[in-house]
């Protein structure tokens, strides 16, 4: 049978197991045939011990990850989490049941907004919509519990879809102790952490001082390329033309032209004014981009 779970017992004799939860939460094996909730309930009651559970899981289904959330918090014996490689998504929710939760000192933990995929008219849209806030309400309750963190605080750092290392997730609840410090501690000048709508934001700005430096440039050769205005002062008018009330000369006539008749002169000068998309139409466009992310 197709598990997303496993077992191990301790060789040594003792009384405890340790809970391997590998790869994705999958609906669809959690939910079919022979493997049910019922059937882990069983598994995870066949002993009577301390347990460890040990998660490197990008997640899955939120209905699947509360329903061993409750059955862990709801097992009599300890509960120690080691997150050996990342607990995302929903797997971070199931990380959030043990009593003491350690992380690897490369490991993560990921949490975001829960999503679906739904198709209908409007209604179904605001429904779906409807169901995403509740979900993400009670996941926010599995958090809150453990870190003692406002639930304002939670609900931003989902919408950013924060990863944060073993030193972050200490520093805000998340894990109680980052492993094989052997005396060491791990204390960054700044603790690493970041956001995936940051990050997105950061590279659409970039984008847009890159257009706006590019648009500036251009505008310097232009005004460089265009000839200066010059004017000629009058000359002082002569004695003869004072007298004559004529302040400098007459011209004499039109210029005569500089081709002979019936001979082309040169082609006028093509447009040399840049063509493509302003930067005002670029900007618009990358901030459409901003917010398609």
């Amino acid at each position: 049978m197709n598990h997303f779970w496993r077992w191990a017992r301790d060789e040594t004799g003792s009384n405890e197991r340790t809970l391997y939860l590998e790869g994705e939460i999958a609906e669809e094996c959690w939910y079919d045939g022979d493997i049910t909730p019922a059937q882990f309930r069983e598994e995870l009651y066949s002993g009577d011990g301390p347990i460890t559970l040990s998660i490197n899981s990008p997640g899955g289904d939120t209905v699947a990850a509360s329903q061993i959330y409750t059955m862990i918090k709801d097992y009599p014996q300890q509960v120690t989490v080691k997150i050996t490689g990342m607990a995302a998504s929903a797997a971070s929710v199931i990380a959030m049941a043990g009593d003491k939760v350690c992380m690897s000192p490369t490991s993560i933990i990921l949490i975001h907004n829960p999503y679906t995929r739904v198709t209908g008219d409007s209604d179904d849209m605001r429904r779906a919509a409807q169901l995403l806030d509740e979900v993400k309400e009670g996941i926010i309750n599995a958090y809150a519990i453990k870190t003692g963190l406002s639930r304002t605080k939670i609900s931003h750092m989902m919408d950013d879809s924060c990863v944060m290392n073993p030193r972050m997730a200490l520093d805000l609840g998340f894990c109680d102790e980052i492993l094989y410090q052997n005396g060491g501690t791990i204390e960054p000048d700044v603790p690493w952490s970041f956001s995936l709508a940051a990050i997105d934001e950061k590279v659409v700005n970039n984008l847009l001082a890159k257009v706006k430096a590019a648009n500036a440039q251009e505008e310097v050769c232009d005004e460089q390329q265009e000839p200066e205005a010059t004017s000629v002062p009058n000359e002082a008018a002569s004695p003869e033309a004072e007298a004559t009330g004529v302040q400098g000369a007459e011209p004499e006539g039109p210029p005569e032209p500089e081709h002979p008749e019936g001979e082309e002169g040169p082609e006028p000068p093509e447009n040399t004014e840049p063509r493509g998309a302003s930067a005002d139409s670029l900007i618009q466009r990358l901030n459409r981009l901003k917010y398609n992310f």
